[in-house]
């Protein structure tokens, strides 16, 4: 026995570089099926072999299930078999099997058995029908093949169509949630992925069961699908395979993710080359979200063509205008040329969908039709003023906005319509924050600001809802957004090239001057408030003036607010915090006092941060006097860049201990709703910003702000905002520990220990961001402007505060933006050393060294 597996074994051995070499770009897509069929052969021909050699009982049965008895097996697939046998085994027969088990594992297969009579299958099929998928497809290969034959004529009687269709489109819906509901994930997994091969195997699963075919080809006599529609499938189904293929090969396991450590690598296997506006992976990943996004729109049409034709349909259409019905609750066309008669009932289409929130989706025949006339969308269909008007109006529906964009997209007709659009479908993004496709994102973006109009979610953002309400137009936001990111990946700063789409758009549609110049105004800076707020002064009266200059009007500045939220929360669920998001709302605030003719005033600024401060500390039965000592040792500055709550918080700790010799910590949770909000202080040095750094950076916490201030008789009153899950029943004891804990550091001071990178995420190893160090005067030049950029990691903050220590450099004020794996932080500094040129050289050389490692 020992003989016949080294000969099977080697033999396994010398056909494997028939399924182990990589392809390339040119290598049609058909060529991986055949390599997947040679591998079953062989796979067939080994355990025979073994199965023979062993003498297995005569009443045995060998039968392969799952993808290898679909007659499939990719490099690194298991092989699934079924023995079938007919009573339970005796001690002999037990032996053989577990001989035959451990002999597939040792010739090099991984063998994934199941050992059940002919009964046992029927009741495993009833119980589950995951089971009863894999009988669905098996195939024959050694032992009694009468057994078998009777067992499937057993299965098909028992198996009720329906109810199968039913458990295998309820299983498609699971998996398609758990993925998000999308093709369009930057990681996606291209068998269990919506678009992927595991929604063409429910087809064949569904189609087999019901006798409607077991191929494509057959499937388009039955009339499921047209030739051309097979055609589609096929050549799709076959570029997946090529992709899943492929990416088995050159990862040298089982692994149908196609996760960013992978994606260059498989891409420049395949033969595609880094250009100047796209990578490699990216053009990889855009021809597989292609395959996808098609797979999901042919597949909706054969899933509705196969449940007709296994359910039937009793109901009478219900005449909705000239063009249009309604068919079991689903939009239909009246008659097969609609489109070709009227190519703009193509876009009314969507319209009925809005004005029809009754209707639950499009009729197969519906989208077989709108799928073939999308190639009537051109340069003629664009310029047709009805086409142009029936565009605007979509944006106008007050319902259904978000859901038929999506189907647009979907269905091809968005990007037919606008082939700026077209050419960002599937286009992934590298900048380490966003989550989605350029599309996806887009589309999402509408969905926020679509949010922000519906009484159901005005309690996620009640001051967006607020203002939105009291928008007019509110569909320019929506037309700003679909073009804000639009010109990504073509090279160049997409908010330009965007302005310059958006202006056109504005035009050929027939927008007025100051419409266009809103719509224009918000896809060129739809970055701008966000940089603002998270990287400036807003305390700065200067600050404001510019941003205030910029917008110029209250309706601009209230759609790019808008605008800035919804962008910063499409782009992923780690972006978005309460704290970016009052920075933007105290940014707002500001402005639209300055626009409205209250220029910034620092002494009445000064002057009513006080009085609320004081009205608070009233609250806690202090008297009006109470912090006369502690105010009169701070500059304008402190109580300029603090809030009302936050100075009084300060003083009710401090006022009674202004001299103290012992440092004093305090915290709290963060009057925001999320994190932490610590307060230090101590008598001021200069690595003491470093130390506090280094005792979060050692507990994992994420400083999100830091107001550093000294107060005129040398001591430092530093505050932190701290991200932190600060809702778990013991945060009390948190604040304790963290209080104490840091308390202990600074009263020890021991020497700055050295820091300690953590490692990289996945994402950032394979798309680093490149670092960057800008070092420059402020404007009256008495301090300096610190903006770093880099990959973000454990240990990065401490490492720059504690090397701007080594030069003596003091930090007043920093801003830590954390954008995803990015890393984007300001420092105010000032300092002896920042005088000299060459020790700012040195600096800078340093801090660029240390942001590489």
């Amino acid at each position: 026995m020992n003989a016949v597996r080294v000969r099977i074994k080697t033999q396994l051995k010398s056909q494997a570089h028939q399924w182990l070499t990589p392809f390339d770009q040119n290598t049609p897509a058909s060529a991986v099926e055949a390599v997947l069929r040679k591998r079953c052969v062989c796979v067939d021909e080994a355990l025979v072999a073994l199965w023979n050699a062993i003498g297995m009982p005569k009443q045995y049965s060998l039968v392969a299930v799952g993808g290898y008895g679909r007659g499939e097996l990719f490099p690194f697939s298991d092989v699934d078999v079924l023995i079938l046998i007919d009573q339970e085994p005796d001690e002999v027969n037990t032996e053989k099997l577990e001989t035959f088990c451990g002999s597939g594992w040792d010739i090099g297969l991984e063998i994934g058995h199941s050992v059940r009579t002919p009964k046992q299958c029927v009741e495993e099929a009833g119980k589950d029908i995951t089971v009863q998928t894999a009988l669905v497809e098996s195939r024959f290969l050694a032992g009694n093949s009468s057994n078998f034959r009777a067992l499937n004529s057993t299965l098909q009687k028992l198996l009720e169509v329906k109810t199968f269709f039913r458990k295998k489109t309820l299983e498609l819906r699971q998996r398609h949630a758990k993925y998000q509901e999308t093709p369009y994930s930057l990681e996606p997994n291209c068998k269990e992925s919506p678009g992927g091969l595991r929604d063409l195997h429910v087809i064949s699963w569904v189609c087999r069961a019901a006798n409607l075919g077991n191929s494509w080809a057959e499937m388009a006599k039955k009339g499921l699908i047209t030739p051309f529609e097979a055609a589609k499938l096929r050549n799709n189904e076959r570029t997946l395979k090529k992709i899943r293929y492929q990416l088995h090969v050159t990862t040298g396991r089982r692994e149908d993710r196609l996760v960013y450590d992978v994606q260059t690598q498989l891409a420049e296997s395949l033969g595609y080359r880094p250009t100047a506006a796209k990578r490699s992976s990216e053009q990889l990943m855009q021809q597989y979200y292609l395959a996808a996004k098609a797979v999901m729109q042919l597949n909706t049409i054969l899933l509705q063509n196969i449940e007709l034709s296994i359910f039937g349909s009793n109901a009478e259409p219900v005449v909705i205008d000239d063009e249009f019905q309604e068919t079991d609750s689903l939009l239909d066309i009246r008659d097969d040329e609609v489109f070709a008669r009227n190519p703009s009932a193509m876009l009314r289409a969507f319209i009925v969908m809005q004005q029809n929130p009754r209707l639950k989706g499009m009729s197969a025949r519906m989208l077989r039709q709108l799928w073939h006339s999308r190639v009537k969308i051109n340069s003629d269909f664009r310029k047709n003023p009805v086409n142009k008007a029936l565009f605007i109006e979509f944006f106008k529906q007050p319902q259904g906005i978000v859901h038929e964009l999506r189907r647009m997209n979907e269905t091809s007709i968005l990007g037919r319509y606008l082939p700026v659009f077209r050419k960002i479908v599937g286009q992934m993004q590298h900048d380490l924050f966003h989550v989605y496709t350029v599309d996806q994102h887009i589309l999402t973006v509408v969905r926020n600001l679509r949010r922000f109009t519906m009484a159901e979610h005005a309690h996620e953002y009640p001051y967006c809802s607020q203002l939105m309400a009291n928008f007019d137009d509110h569909w320019l936001l929506y037309v700003a957004a679909l073009f804000h990111d639009v010109a990504k990946g073509r090279g160049g700063d997409h908010s330009v090239l965007g302005e310059v789409d958006a202006r056109k758009f504005c035009k050929d549609h027939g927008l007025n001057q100051e419409n266009t110049d809103l719509v224009a105004f918000l896809v060129k800076h739809h970055l701008t408030m966000s940089n603002t707020a998270q990287k400036k002064d807003l305390s700065d009266v200067e600050v404001l003036k510019e941003f205030a200059a910029l917008v110029k009007t209250p309706r601009n500045l209230t759609a790019l607010y808008l605008l800035t939220v919804a962008d910063i929360r499409g782009t992923s669920p780690k972006v978005w915090n309460a704290w970016k998001g009052k920075l933007l709302e105290d940014l707002y605030r500001l402005t639209l006092k300055y626009l409205g003719g209250e220029a910034p005033n620092r002494r009445q600024m000064l002057a009513e941060q006080q009085a609320e401060a004081r009205r608070i500390l009233r609250l806690y039965a202090l008297s009006d006097d109470v912090q006369d000592k502690l105010w009169a040792q701070l500059d304008v500055s402190y109580f300029l860049r603090q809030g009302p709550s936050d100075i009084a918080w300060h003083t009710r700790h401090l006022y009674w201990r202004v001299d103290t010799e012992q440092p004093i910590v305090k915290a709290r949770l963060s009057p925001i709703g999320e994190g932490l909000e610590l307060l230090v202080y101590t008598r001021d040095e200069m690595d003491l910003f470093a130390r506090i750094c280094g005792y979060f950076d050692s507990k994992n916490l994420s400083i999100l702000d830091a107001k550093i201030h000294t107060t005129s008789h040398g001591y430092a009153l530093d505050s932190f905002l701290i991200q932190h899950d600060s809702h778990h029943e013991f945060y009390r004891e948190t604040l304790s520990l963290l209080e104490a804990e840091l308390q202990d550091r600074l009263i020890k001071r021991q020497p700055l220990e050295p820091p300690v990178f953590g490692r990289m995420s996945r994402q950032s190893r394979h798309f680093p961001v490149r670092p960057s160090v800008d070092l420059k005067p402020d404007e009256k030049g008495n301090q300096y402007l610190l903006t770093v950029s880099a990959t973000d990691r454990t240990g990065l903050l401490y490492s720059i505060t504690r090397l701007l220590a080594q030069y003596k450099v003091n930090v007043q004020t920093a801003k830590i933006m954390t954008l995803g794996e990015r890393a984007e932080d300001t420092f105010l500094l000032y300092g002896q050393s920042l005088n000299s040129g060459k020790l700012q050289i040195q600096l800078e050389a340093e801090l660029l060294e240390l942001l590489s490692i």
